[in-house]
């Protein structure tokens, strides 16, 4: 019996093309943005499964306790010395191994960078290998990296599909740490208990153990070293939670993650999207469903009087929809094929290394999702046609109107394009705010420039280098790219009387900085190179810091000494600058100092004159003459300013102008089905309407009205929702577009042309019917 259901379903699929192509699409649509979100999620599902120990393994997290006992943001790192503690003290944990962060470069990758500087002995990445190695097996050979010395291959990984959290391109023996330390290359982190920002540590709990046994460990550790601290300027409290390798990804939004991953508000932020458009698609196939009604309700009394029952004809419209939703999961297959490239060039999948699983459970839950949307959409529909009455079908079928007192399906309807305009204001908002971000004044200069990664070869060898090119017009060095979002923080104060500390970001620069950039000074001198070694020993801050040590003016400010918190030295402010966007433009402009260290600066601005081009070959020679050994790694400098708001807000823009796409488009589809009943249900008065005279424009306005005022209740439904939902996120940005008058009217008018479309095409053709069609028959 089911099998007949099964091919009458298809012959009513056949016989009703266009109502069946309506559906099957609408729903093929959302239920691809939806699977891409089940293969998304199944991808990260997949991250640290291969490990037979797994459900063992647990990271310790650290949360940092302010001095007046508030807790801070939890963090994936925690404080080093931890692992000697629970191995050397406790028992339950079978190993504790330590990851210190440090060795890569400061880009924003989308992909992992050209070299890659390590101490010592080293594993390399098979891929990370052929970068630096043009041999098959580069095992033994040795490299060296600027002034860090000469170190030794001792082992290349193999690659795999197995997909780890913990992302690298190489490992790097901890043994030299401490003489990294020694050197002053590196900061004293490895025996430091209040430093809980520098690596992670891992444990393997033994057989049987469980967190609730290592917890009063973790406990008792945070007794012993924060109870009393003996300087509380200088240390910080922590206390620690472990956090299960299984609920890494996808797993909570915390500070300092180790690679990229994806948070659990992420897939319900994309669940939410793909949940209103599977609605929209659901309550299309509704609306459709019944406006299709009237052409099938004597087909349905005819069954009845031969005996059918009702709970065959329920069956029968049920089996239709499971179906259409098993042609739409083919058709959303072939639709997901073919836009998977683009998601996966998106700048931010890229950099989060996000990617679609297809496996057999992935393929088995995809089945089960068709399932359910057949069901979910078919239900209403087999509720309503199968209690049809035979008698009121067959002797009244050109009468009847079905739910003509009820506004359920035009509730839907102003719920659709509600949803639809919400999501195309939306848009525009994020549109408006990335152009914003892109074109803003940052006060400083960034035509005209490229940042070269030093990646440990000598800064002033190469700056000499370049300054001898006739096309370069200044270099400089520096700790960071100004605005893109990294920079160093440290706590400052006039005199040890002083009860808080100010903290300043700060950036290390040369002594040719402020010219690179273009920010002039406002008070006093800047570094210069006759200062020699005493320039470590000067500062210059901002406008912004001026206020905030309440100097009374920026030439007040000028031979005073603050005192640095990290080493309790003491620093002469020698210039103020005025101030300029170092930070992102979500922020408000902050304290700022720049000062003179050059071990802490990392890449060079160069100015250039000409063409890019030449520029970049000019880059690339003088790095060949000073670094050989390395390929040299350099950007366009206002593109890596950019980078973070193109990564962000350009992929936001991108989502959510498909999704509102395919918001309207499936709104418009469910238009057309109220529009085609409207006109079935109406077609006997439209003809005796043209038969008293009535004008083809009188008749296209009397049909048309309806939904014209579907589309007023959205409107005046989804600008307000639409304001207050962009306002909440825009407030907290420092800079921020608003939600003016004119998005209004290019979001409404995106609509109103829409749905113009959508009711004219129904609305037009049925003005120009003929009556003696429909009429000869009374």
């Amino acid at each position: 019996m089911f099998r007949n259901y099964i091919k009458s379903a298809i012959r009513n699929l056949a016989r009703y093309r266009f109502f069946s192509f309506i559906n099957i699409f609408g729903l093929a649509v959302s239920m691809s943005i939806c699977m891409g979100i089940i293969m998304l999620v199944a991808d990260q599902m997949m991250y640290d499964r291969n490990n037979s120990r797994r459900n063992e393994i647990y990271r310790v997290n650290s949360i940092g306790i302010s001095k007046d006992g508030t807790e801070r943001n939890e963090t994936a790192t925690t404080t080093l010395p931890l692992k000697q503690e629970l191995i050397e003290n406790f028992t339950g944990i079978e190993k504790a191994v330590r990851i210190v962060r440090g060795f890569g470069n400061n880009w924003i990758e989308l992909d992992q960078n050209v070299n890659i500087p390590v101490p010592y002995s080293v594993v390399l990445t098979k891929k990370a290998a052929k970068k630096l190695f043009r041999q098959e097996n580069p095992l033994g050979e040795t490299f060296k990296v600027g002034e860090s010395g000469v170190y030794k291959v001792t082992g290349v990984i193999k690659a795999t599909n197995q997909k780890s959290h913990i992302v690298f391109d190489a490992l790097a023996s901890l043994s030299s740490l401490k003489k990294l330390e020694a050197d002053g290359k590196r900061g004293k982190d490895i025996d430091n208990w209040y430093n809980y920002t520098t690596g992670w540590v891992y444990i393997l709990l033994e057989k049987g153990k469980t967190p609730a046994d290592i917890q009063p460990y973790l406990e008792k550790i945070q007794e012993k070293h924060f109870a009393k601290l003996t300087d509380p300027d200088t240390q910080q409290k922590a206390k620690y939670k472990l956090q299960p390798l299984m609920k890494i990804t996808p797993g909570p939004l915390i500070n300092n993650p180790i690679g990229p991953f994806l948070p659990w508000i992420f897939i319900y932020f994309f669940a939410g999207l793909a949940g209103v458009v599977m609605l929209t698609s659901c309550f299309n196939f509704t609306n459709l469903s019944i406006a299709r009604s009237l052409t099938r309700a004597r087909e349905i009394g005819v069954r009845k009087v031969t005996g059918a029952m009702r709970w065959q004809i329920f069956t029968q419209f049920l089996s239709e929809s499971v179906v259409t939703a098993m042609f739409s999961l083919l058709l959303a297959f072939v639709l997901l094929l073919l836009v998977k490239p683009l998601m996966m060039e998106m700048s931010f999948a890229r950099m989060m290394k996000w990617d679609l699983e297809a496996n057999y459970y992935v393929y088995g839950i995809f089945i089960l999702f068709a399932l359910f949307v057949g069901l979910l959409a078919g239900i209403f529909p087999a509720v309503v046609l199968s209690g049809f009455q035979p008698v009121k079908v067959l002797k009244s079928l050109n009468s009847m109107k079905l739910f003509s007192n009820m506004g359920l399906r035009k509730g839907l309807l102003v719920a659709q394009f509600t949803f639809s305009l919400v999501f195309i204001l939306t848009a525009i908002i994020v549109f408006k705010q990335l152009n914003l971000f892109m074109r803003a004044d940052h006060g400083f200069s960034m035509e005209n420039k490229i940042i070269i990664q030093l990646n440990d070869t000598p800064p002033d060898a190469l700056k000499n280098e370049l300054q001898k090119f006739t096309n370069i017009e200044s270099v400089s060095a520096a700790s960071h790219i100004p605005a893109a979002g990294t920079a160093y923080g440290g706590d400052y104060k006039k005199s040890l009387d002083e009860k808080d500390w100010t903290m300043l970001y700060y950036f290390a620069v040369d002594e040719d900085y402020l010219g690179n950039i273009g920010v002039p000074l406002v008070a006093g001198k800047f570094f210069s190179v006759s200062d020699g070694a005493a320039n470590k020993n000067f500062i210059v801050i901002s406008e912004k810091a001026v206020e905030s040590f309440n100097f009374s003016s920026p030439s007040e400010a000028i031979g005073k000494q603050i005192i640095d918190k990290r080493d309790s030295s003491r620093k002469q402010i020698i210039g103020v600058v005025k101030n300029y966007n170092h930070q992102l433009l979500m922020e408000k402009i902050d304290p700022m100092a720049l000062i003179y260290n050059p071990t802490e600066v990392h890449l060079l601005q160069v100015k250039y004159s000409g063409p890019y081009e030449n520029a970049a070959k000019t880059v690339e020679a003088a790095w060949t003459k000073i670094n050989p050994a390395f390929k040299v790694d350099y950007k366009d400098f206002a593109s890596e300013v950019h980078k973070i708001y193109d990564i962000f807000f350009g992929d936001l823009v991108n989502v959510l102008g498909v999704v509102a796409v395919m918001a309207i488009l499936i709104s418009c589809l469910g238009l057309l089905g109220m529009a085609t009943y409207a006109t079935e249900t109406r077609i006997k008065e439209i003809s005796i309407r043209k038969v008293l005279g009535s004008s083809n424009g009188s008749l296209v306005m009397l049909l048309s009205k309806g939904f014209f005022v579907i589309l007023l209740l959205a409107i005046g439904i989804a600008v307000p929702a639409a304001y207050f939902i962009n306002n909440v996120w825009l407030e907290k940005l420092a800079y921020h577009v608003t939600f003016s008058f004119s998005t209004i009217l290019l979001g409404v008018m995106i609509l109103i042309i829409f749905g113009v479309l959508t009711i004219g095409s129904q609305t037009w053709r049925a003005a120009f019917v003929k009556p003696v069609d429909n009429l000869k028959g009374e």
